[in-house]
C-alpha cells in the first residue's frame, strides 16, 4: 500500500514498547521507561539474545524475570506521577526496579535471595540507577523501616496479599499483586482505605513464582 507524498513514516517502536502498547499500556512515561532500560542488562548472559522478546526469562535461584508487557501493565495500574516512594517485592535481576527508577522519586526493593540482590545492585549500578535501594529480606513483611510508601508492586504470588502491607502504604495508595494458587493467579489492583487493602479491579491473569515467607524458605 502506498503512502501520500510528503507524509512522514512513523518511526517503529522498540519491540518491548510495541508489545506493551498491544497489551493496552498507553502511559507515555512507562513506554519511555521501557525504551530507556536495556533489558539485556537484566537477564543472564545466556539469554541476552532473547531480551527483546516479550516473554519471561529464567534467572538464577529458580526464579524468572516477568514478561515486559505484563510488568508494564502492572506498573501502569500504580498510576505513578513521578513524585512517589515505591516498594517492589521480588527484585530478581532488577529489571522492574530499573523501570520504577524512571517512574518514581524513590524506589525500595526487597529480595529474599542474597545472590540475586547482589546481582540486581550490580545491574542497576551499571545503568546508572544506583539510587534504587535494594534490601535482602522477607517480602511478606514488607519494609517497615522505610514506610510509608505511596505504592507497592509484588512480583511473586500468594493466596492473599500480606495484610501487614496495608500498614506500610499511605491512605489511598495502591498495591498491585498476583493472587491465587501456584498454577494460575489473578493480578489484582488494591487501594488502601481506612488502613485496609480493598480490591479495586482485576487486571489480568498471570503465572508468577510463589511469595515465600522466610520461615518457609529453604536454606
Amino acid at each position: 500500500m502506498g503512502h501520500t507524498p510528503g507524509m512522514r513514516r512513523r518511526r517503529s517502536d522498540p519491540p518491548l514498547v510495541a508489545a506493551a502498547r498491544r497489551g493496552g499500556v498507553t502511559d507515555r512515561r512507562i513506554l519511555a521507561a521501557l525504551a530507556a532500560v536495556p533489558r539485556e542488562r537484566f537477564v543472564p548472559p545466556l539469554h541476552r539474545a532473547e531480551a527483546d522478546l516479550d516473554r519471561p526469562i529464567p534467572i538464577t535461584e529458580g526464579q524468572t524475570t516477568s514478561q515486559p508487557s505484563l510488568i508494564a501493565l502492572m506498573l501502569s495500574a500504580l498510576e505513578l506521577t513521578g513524585e512517589e516512594k515505591v516498594l517492589e517485592i521480588g527484585t530478581g535481576y532488577g529489571y522492574q526496579a530499573a523501570l520504577l527508577a524512571h517512574l518514581a522519586a524513590e524506589v525500595h526493593t526487597i529480595e529474599r535471595f542474597p545472590r540475586l540482590a547482589s546481582r540486581a545492585r550490580e545491574n542497576l549500578a551499571a545503568c546508572g540507577l544506583d539510587r534504587v535501594h535494594v534490601a535482602v529480606g522477607d517480602g511478606t513483611r514488607g519494609l517497615p523501616e522505610h514506610a510509608p510508601f505511596d505504592a507497592v508492586v509484588i512480583a511473586a504470588a500468594a493466596a492473599e496479599v500480606p495484610p501487614v502491607l496495608a500498614e506500610q502504604v499511605v491512605e489511598g495508595g495502591r498495591v498491585v499483586a498476583p493472587v491465587g494458587s501456584t498454577g494460575h493467579q489473578d493480578v489484582v489492583v488494591y487501594a488502601v482505605r481506612d488502613g485496609q487493602l480493598v480490591p479495586v479491579r482485576h487486571l489480568t491473569g498471570a503465572r508468577f513464582v510463589p511469595l515465600v515467607p522466610e520461615d518457609d524458605a529453604e536454606d
